[in-house]
C-alpha cells in the first residue's frame, strides 16, 4: 500500500503530464493563432459570449456562495457586475474595435484633446448610444505618454496588428488567474489573445479553482481550436510553468510577494539575485499587483445630502467584495479642521455598520490583526455577527499601514492642513505619492463648485500630479477596472527590481499604447437630486454601490443586455436601478 507521500508525488506527476500536453497543444496552434483573420478572431468572441451567457447565472451564484453569499440577494450582485457583465463588455469592446481594425478607423471615433499639460487625452467613454444612456454623466478619458500626439495617435495603437498576417509569429503566455474578482482572469486571458498575439495556458488561483468548468463552457471555442488551456495547481504547479522553456511570457494579477518570488527567488537566493540584477526568470513579465488606494476628500460647499452620498461612496470603495480589491480604499485623506469632516466620518461609520459581507478571502483575519498592532489606537465599527468589524486607525501613528496593503476591511485616516482648497490638494496628493504604496488607484472627492473656484485648468494640473493608473474623480477608479475600454493597470515606471504595483496594462479594447493613466468622472450628485443642481444626467445610485438594494437584478439585466443590446430591455434596467 502506498503511504500519503508517493500519492501526492504520483498525482504531482500526473498534473505535470497534464501541463506538458497543455503546452505541446499552444505551442502548435501560437502561429496558427498569430495569423488568424479577423472575421476569425470576432468569430470566436460572439461563440465566447454564448457560452458567458450560457453559464452565467451559475458563475455568479457559485460565486456568491463560495464567498459567504445568498444568491438572489442585493449584495450578491457584486458577482455579476464583478464577474459574466465585466467580461461580457469586455468581449463586445474587443468586437466593436477589431471590426473597425482596417486603417485603424476606431480611432476616428474617439475624441481627443490637449491637455492643461500638453499632453493628449483621449475620451474612450462615452463612446456609444447604450454608454450615454445606461452610464449617464460617467466619462473615462486616457491620458497619452508626453510624446504621443494627434498627428502620430495611430502609431501608438494595436501596434500588434500592424505586422502582416502571413508573417506573424506567436508565442505562449502563462496568465496566473486572480483569486478575488472574477472577470479579472478571462479579461487578462483576452489581453493576451487579442492584444499581444499570444496563445494562453491559464493557471487558475486555488482560491477560485470553482470556476474552472464555468470558464471552461464560457471560453471554450478557444479551447477547441487550441488557443486556450485552463489548468489547476498550487504553488509547486505555478512554479513549474513559470519555468517552463515553452512559456514566453508571463502575466499575473495578485500580490508582490509572489511576483518577487518568481522574478528574483525567494529567502537568501532572492536577495543574492536582486543585488546582483540576476532575475531568477528573466521572461518578459506584466502584472497588475494592487495599492494602498487613497481617497482625497477636498473641501468645499458639501450639503446634508451630499454628505450621505459620499459616505457611501467611500463605504463602497472600502467594503466592496469586502475589501478584497486590489483597488479598496485604504488611506482616507481629510482637510484638517474642515467643519463637515466629522459629519462625513460618523456617516461613513453608519454606512460601513450595515454592510455585513464576510471576509472570506484566505488571512484576512491574520491580515487585519496585524493592521492593528501596527502602532497606536484603533476604532472598530461593528457590521454584524459574521463579518469582521471595520478597522479604523490613524495613519500619522501608523506608518506601517500606509506601506502595506491590508486587503480586507481596514481603512486608515489622517487629517492635512487645509488652507486653501487647491493647496490642500496639492499636499493631499504629495502624501499619496510619497507616503502610500503603490500607484494603481486613486479617487478625489470634490464639489463641482470648488473645481470651479480652482480653475478648470490648475485642476487638471494638479491632478496630473497624482501618479496613479488610474484616478477617480467623484466616482471610484474601480470603474475603470468595469469599463473594460480603459487600459487598467499601474503607473507607468515600475521596474522588476521596484516592481510596486506592476508593469503594463489590460482591458483597454481601443489597444492603446504607450499609455500614462485614465481619469474617470462621475455626476457628484445621483439622479434626480442632481437635476435640482442642474446636472443632466441620468444616473442613480450606482449598481455597484454596496447600499444599492437592486444590484443583483441590475446586474443580470446589464449582463443580458451586454449579451445581445436591444431598446426593449432598457425599460426593466432603469426600472431596478430607480429602485436601487
Amino acid at each position: 500500500m502506498l503511504d500519503a507521500a508517493q500519492v501526492t508525488l504520483d498525482d504531482q506527476d500526473a498534473l505535470f503530464e497534464h501541463y506538458e500536453a497543455a503546452l505541446a497543444d499552444l505551442d502548435a496552434n501560437k502561429d496558427k493563432w498569430a495569423r488568424l483573420p479577423i472575421p476569425e478572431r470576432i468569430r470566436l468572441l460572439s461563440e465566447m459570449k454564448d457560452g458567458i451567457m450560457k453559464v452565467a447565472k451559475g458563475w455568479a451564484e457559485e460565486a456568491a456562495r463560495k464567498k459567504g453569499l445568498k444568491p438572489d440577494t442585493a449584495v450578491a450582485g457584486e458577482e455579476w457586475i464583478g464577474g459574466p457583465y465585466a467580461t461580457m463588455a469586455g468581449c463586445n469592446g474587443l468586437i466593436s474595435t477589431l471590426s473597425q481594425m482596417e486603417g485603424k478607423a476606431f480611432i476616428d471615433h474617439l475624441p481627443t484633446r490637449e491637455l492643461a499639460t500638453g499632453q493628449l487625452g483621449v475620451k474612450v467613454l462615452p463612446h456609444s448610444i447604450w454608454d450615454h444612456l445606461l452610464l449617464s454623466g460617467v466619462s473615462a478619458e486616457v491620458w497619452m505618454q508626453k510624446g504621443v500626439s494627434e498627428a502620430n495617435l495611430k502609431d501608438h495603437v494595436a501596434t500588434a496588428y500592424d505586422t502582416p498576417e502571413a508573417r506573424r509569429k506567436g508565442k505562449v503566455a502563462l496568465v496566473l488567474g486572480a483569486g478575488n474578482v472574477n472577470a479579472i482572469t478571462p479579461l487578462d486571458v483576452l489581453q493576451k489573445l487579442y492584444l499581444e498575439n499570444q496563445v494562453v495556458i491559464l493557471k487558475m488561483n486555488p482560491v477560485n479553482d470553482y470556476l474552472t468548468d464555468y470558464y471552461k463552457i464560457a471560453m471554450k471555442p478557444f479551447i477547441d481550436e487550441g488557443y486556450l488551456r485552463i489548468v489547476k495547481g498550487d504553488a509547486t504547479g505555478g512554479a513549474y510553468l513559470c519555468e517552463h522553456p515553452v512559456v514566453e511570457e508571463l502575466h499575473i494579477t495578485g500580490a508582490e510577494t509572489t511576483h518577487d518570488a518568481i522574478v528574483w527567488g525567494v529567502g537568501e537566493e532572492g536577495e543574492k539575485n536582486r543585488k546582483a540584477g540576476t532575475p531568477k526568470n528573466a521572461k518578459r513579465f506584466t502584472s497588475e499587483l494592487g495599492s494602498v488606494s487613497p481617497t482625497i476628500v477636498v473641501p468645499g460647499p458639501w450639503s446634508a445630502a451630499d454628505i450621505r452620498f459620499q459616505a457611501e461612496n467611500i463605504a463602497t470603495m472600502k467594503l466592496h467584495n469586502s475589501g478584497h480589491n486590489c483597488i479598496a480604499c485604504q488611506a482616507l485623506i481629510m482637510p484638517k479642521g474642515w467643519a463637515k469632516g466629522a459629519g462625513l466620518i460618523e456617516a461613513l461609520k453608519k454606512v460601513a455598520a450595515g454592510s455585513t459581507r464576510p471576509a472570506w478571502y484566505p488571512g484576512a483575519i491574520e491580515r487585519l490583526e496585524a493592521h492593528k498592532a501596527n502602532g497606536g489606537d484603533v476604532e472598530t465599527v461593528g457590521r454584524g455577527e459574521v463579518a469582521p468589524p471595520l478597522v479604523i486607525s490613524d495613519l500619522s501613528e501608523h506608518l506601517q499601514n500606509r506601506k502595506t496593503e491590508v486587503f480586507g476591511p481596514a481603512l486608515g485616516t489622517i487629517d492635512i492642513d487645509a488652507p486653501d482648497p487647491a493647496t490642500y490638494l496639492e499636499n493631499a496628493i504629495a502624501f499619496a505619492n510619497d507616503e502610500l504604496w503603490g500607484t494603481l488607484g486613486a479617487n478625489i472627492l470634490i464639489h463641482p463648485k470648488t473645481i470651479r473656484q480652482i480653475g478648470k485648468a490648475r485642476f487638471e494640473q494638479i491632478v496630473a500630479k497624482l501618479r496613479y493608473g488610474t484616478i477617480g474623480i467623484n466616482g471610484w477608479c474601480g470603474l475603470g477596472f468595469l469599463i473594460t475600454a480603459c487600459p487598467w493597470g499601474a503607473f507607468p515606471g515600475h521596474t522588476l527590481d521596484d516592481i510596486g504595483s506592476g508593469i503594463g496594462t489590460v482591458h483597454n479594447s481601443f489597444m492603446l499604447e504607450d499609455t500614462e493613466r485614465v481619469v474617470v468622472k462621475a455626476p457628484w450628485r445621483p439622479f434626480p437630486r442632481g437635476l435640482l443642481s442642474l446636472q443632466f444626467t441620468l444616473l442613480p445610485r450606482p449598481p455597484f454601490f454596496i447600499t444599492n438594494k437592486r444590484q443583483h437584478k441590475i446586474g443580470e439585466a446589464l449582463t443580458a443586455f451586454q449579451h445581445k443590446p436591444s431598446w426593449l430591455k432598457l425599460p426593466g434596467i432603469f426600472f431596478h436601478a430607480l429602485l436601487g
